[in-house]
């Protein structure tokens, strides 16, 4: 299609192939240079524009630096949870040690006052079990307030007692009991007639023959469902003396490997799964004379 041209020289108006759009020439009438217009259809270059990839390219990098970081914690993580519940467990361990610990002192200043260690329970007329050592020993774990307010007229579960349940010292209860009573005891003493308590009968550190770092005062229970103040302990001749051996009368704990035991010295070993039974019956009596040297503790 002709383009119309107008020379902007001299004026001359010419058709122009549209061949020749955009491009540069003589003038046929005065000779000077011109340059022909581009039709619409003519294309005309232009440079693409810079496209900046800054944002693009920080965005990336954030990203890529962020997911390096979650992937490091979630390593960490997966490496410190077994030590952490490691840690935990062993300081549940070390407090169910000084539980037993302030027991231990507990009958050891009840012996200084009446120069015994007190009864597995305390028996009515009829020689029902009415009151347990536990009771007995709140004077000597700093809870006189509470020993004032048991009636020792009633019978552990009367009106008045029951209404205590809720107040059991905190040593009476190892932190690592799962027991769904918050108000059951962790720990129990060995009831027979060669333990250190027959039940209603009191035991001078005098009698115990076999040494007193030799014999077992109190044991772990966990999950034992005995109310604290229950006068009920395990009865030496029901019980297997093996550790954990899922028995409902057992020396057991939520530790691992092992329960937590106190002599009648006031020290507490870790007995292991693994001790021999027999050695443990032999420690449950105080004047036996088992020999009970080569049985495994782990301290």
């Amino acid at each position: 299609m002709p383009i119309s041209f107008t020379c902007p020289h001299c004026g001359l108006q010419t058709n122009v192939s549209d061949e020749y759009a955009g491009q540069t020439g003589p003038c046929a009438g005065c000779g000077k240079t011109i340059t022909v217009p581009p039709t619409a259809a003519t294309p005309i270059y232009s440079a693409p524009a810079r496209r900046s990839h800054g944002p693009l390219v920080m965005v990336l990098v954030v990203v890529a630096i962020l997911g390096a970081f979650l992937m490091c914690v979630g390593f960490m993580a997966a490496l410190l949870l077994p030590a952490v519940g490691s840690a935990r467990g062993a300081a549940r361990r070390m407090q169910c040690i000084n539980n037993l610990k302030q027991i231990g002192l507990a009958m050891h200043n009840y012996h200084s006052t009446f120069d015994c260690f007190p009864p597995a329970y305390v028996a009515d007329e009829n020689g029902k079990p009415m009151h347990s050592w536990r009771v007995l020993l709140l004077p000597y774990l700093e809870a006189q307030w509470l020993y004032d307010q048991y009636d020792f007229d009633e019978p552990w579960d009367g009106p008045n007692n029951s209404s205590l349940a809720d107040f059991m010292p905190e040593v009476y209860r190892c932190p690592s009991d799962s027991g769904p009573n918050a108000s059951d005891t962790s720990y129990m003493m060995i009831v027979g007639p060669e333990a250190i308590s027959n039940g209603s009968k009191t035991t001078r550190l005098a009698q115990v023959k076999d040494g007193s770092s030799n014999t077992i005062m109190v044991v772990e229970v966990a999950n034992s469902g005995t109310g604290w103040m229950e006068p009920s302990d395990l009865k030496a001749d029901r019980i297997s003396f093996k550790i954990n051996d899922g028995t409902p009368q057992g020396i057991r704990s939520n530790h691992p490997g092992g329960a937590c035991v106190l002599f009648c010295d006031g020290s507490v070993q870790f007995l292991s799964d693994g001790t021999d039974p027999e050695h443990i019956a032999g420690m449950a009596s105080i004047a036996g004379g088992e020999d009970v040297s080569g049985f495994f503790v782990e301290k």
